[in-house]
């Protein structure tokens, strides 16, 4: 992965863009620390969908799981029916 400072990243945004189509991945850098990374638009999507949970995963998760609320039995208000003419 190539390394950019920010302000070659801004000046040469053209050639930092095409890098990143067709070498993947570029480093962006501030004041010498890593801030960012340019990444295609398949990858950024192919790491969208790795970090969504599948049905499956987000079911069997703790999240799913919580306390059902019933109410006690013999509280339900109930209709009367009505007489048929």
């Amino acid at each position: 992965m190539n390394t950019w400072p920010v302000q070659d990243a801004k000046a040469r945004f053209s050639e930092f863009l095409d890098a990143c189509l067709m070498e993947g991945p570029q480093m962006v850098t501030r004041r010498g620390a890593e801030a960012a990374v340019l990444v295609p638009v398949q990858e950024w999507r192919r790491l969208q969908s790795a970090a969504r949970p599948s049905l499956k995963q987000l079911l069997l998760s703790d999240q799913a799981r919580g306390e059902m609320i019933v109410p006690a039995r013999g509280r339900a208000k109930r209709r009367i029916a009505e007489p048929l003419l």
